[in-house]
């Protein structure tokens, strides 16, 4: 053979072998696990998991084709977590999407090796799923939820729209979300507002009734909904629990109350869809930085304001993403 062919042959095959792998890697399908906390015919749960399908598709993973995704779905029951984190990496996938503390916190109890990406998690350093924000270190990483200040804002909207108000009560399942890291917050800002605040840790819907009905035996109080699946699974009862006692309420998540202040959801799911590509395309959870949201939305009820005869600030009104008249 002769000196040029041999190195037109060698420059071809090295050419060829990179795709060769490539197609290889293409025509395998990956496994997804997601635990999720919500129910599976929950609307926010049908719009957050579009948004992750979404964000992988972006980068070149469809379902049914490239991936497969086993979803578990607990249904804001916090026994649920530990049997479905067990199921789930019993089928040993690829990567694991944990969605909020109370998932996150099963799924790492039952692997320390396959990666976890997080999602609606807002103290991960606190609740030991990371070293660091910027140097995760074991096999979880994710998107950050809220840092524990925003609980300044979320009061600070609700006296803006109460100015009497001088008690409000942070209402959450502590054994499913970051319910001390959101109160350590509101313990030492409600005073500068003038407001004394209640702890009212509840769990299940009878929980969530005898706290608000206890709140609203006195005037000039009002509720404060941090993150927490408990809750976002009630949210119509706690919507009108609070109508009916004409209580003020500011929440971290759309639910058709009075105000809300959070982080676009979809958003956040997106995000956690990139983290999944970068761990399938090889890239380890310990090296990737967790991940801050960037998206933050405002939304007043004007109809609801109304029902509880409150005037809305025009300040919060300009400030407002979303008007519901």
């Amino acid at each position: 053979m002769k000196r040029r062919e041999f190195i037109s042959l060698l420059g071809g095959a090295a050419a060829a072998w990179p795709l060769a792998a490539r197609a290889q890697q293409a025509g395998a399908t990956r496994r997804i696990g997601a635990l999720i906390a919500f129910a599976k015919d929950d609307p926010e749960t049908e719009e957050r998991l579009a948004a992750f399908r979404q964000g992988l598709a972006k980068r070149g993973w469809v379902e049914g084709r490239n991936i497969h995704i086993d979803y578990r779905f607990a249904a804001g029951r916090g026994d649920q977590f530990p049997v479905f984190a067990k199921e789930l990496v019993a089928m040993q996938p690829d990567v694991i999407l944990g969605h909020t503390p109370g998932g996150t916190v099963a799924l790492q109890r039952e692997t320390h090796t396959i990666p976890i990406v997080f999602v609606n998690v807002s103290d991960p350093i606190g609740m030991g799923f990371i070293a660091t924000l910027p140097r995760p270190g074991g096999n979880l990483t994710g998107v950050l939820h809220y840092e524990a200040t925003i609980v300044g804002k979320w009061l600070a909207m609700l006296k803006e729209i109460a100015p009497r108000l001088t008690r409000a009560a942070l209402l959450a399942n502590p054994k499913v979300s970051s319910y001390q890291y959101f109160l350590r917050s509101a313990e030492a800002t409600a005073p500068t507002l003038g407001i004394d605040l209640t702890d009212s840790p509840v769990q299940t819907a009878a929980d969530i009734e005898r706290a608000i009905e206890a709140l609203a035996r006195t005037p000039n109080n009002g509720l404060i909904l941090p993150p927490d699946a408990s809750t976002i699974v009630h949210r119509d009862l706690i919507v009108a629990l609070a109508a009916r006692h004409r209580l003020p309420a500011v929440y971290a998540l759309k639910t058709g109350g009075l105000m809300s202040y959070g982080t676009d959801q979809n958003d956040l799911f997106r995000l956690a869809a990139s983290y999944i590509d970068r761990i399938l395309r090889g890239d380890k959870p310990a090296d990737l930085p967790v991940q801050a949201p960037t998206r933050f939305e405002t939304t007043v009820n004007l109809k609801t304001a109304k029902a509880l005869g409150l005037d809305v600030p025009p300040h919060l009104l300009v400030a407002a993403d979303e008007v519901i008249e």
